[in-house]
């Protein structure tokens, strides 16, 4: 039971570490992922040593996130060296020159490897559940077409992104979507060795 709960603990700090990406804590946002993992968001998909990288740009932009996460729903396999663990978050995100901002409620995917004792992230996926747009400086203009070229469920947060120079390039999964299944499918096919 010590070792369930210690390893429930450490998935846990995992999923709550992203708050080391808010604060600009590039060397200890690394430490989330293995060497090898990788990432797939709305506006990055690739390694995520790379991924750190670009949030550095990003955070040296008009464009900025907090996120607020939850505890995670964690399914382990038979030998408890993986995990699957399904985590709400909230993104708030804000471009200070644009004066417009956005809420975006997502769910991360994240297939979880106990490697020498530690567990870390291999393999991250968003799934968009709804989002709204924010005005912290009073009500602003937005481009109605721009918008619509987004899925309802994270165009506001896409059309912040494209504004600040960080495009969304295809269709993520949302709730309810065969995207989500099938990211759900595939990690527990993974988790059980399918």
């Amino acid at each position: 039971m010590t070792d369930y709960l210690s390893d429930r603990l450490a998935i846990a700090d995992l999923e709550t570490g992203w708050i080391r990406r808010d604060l600009a804590q590039w060397d200890a946002l690394r430490e989330l992922f293995h060497p090898d993992g990788v990432i797939e968001i709305t506006w990055f998909e690739g390694l995520f040593s790379d991924f750190v990288d670009a949030s550095a740009r990003m955070g040296a932009s008009d464009f900025r996130t907090k996120h607020v996460i939850a505890a995670p729903v964690v399914a382990f396999d038979e030998s408890h060296t993986r995990a699957v663990a399904e985590t709400n978050a909230i993104i708030v995100g804000e471009n200070v020159s644009l004066h417009l901002g956005c809420n975006g409620h997502n769910r991360f995917i994240d297939r979880i490897e106990k490697r020498e004792g530690l567990w870390k992230i291999v393999d991250r996926k968003s799934v968009y559940d709804m989002g709204t747009f924010t005005f912290p400086m009073g009500i602003v203009d937005i481009d109605p077409t721009v918008v619509a070229k987004y899925p309802r469920e994270y165009a506001a947060l896409a059309y912040l992104l494209e504004k600040s120079g960080f495009p969304v390039n295809r269709v993520f999964a949302t709730k309810g979507s065969d995207l989500e299944k099938e990211i759900k499918e595939s990690a527990t096919a993974w988790l059980t060795g399918r």
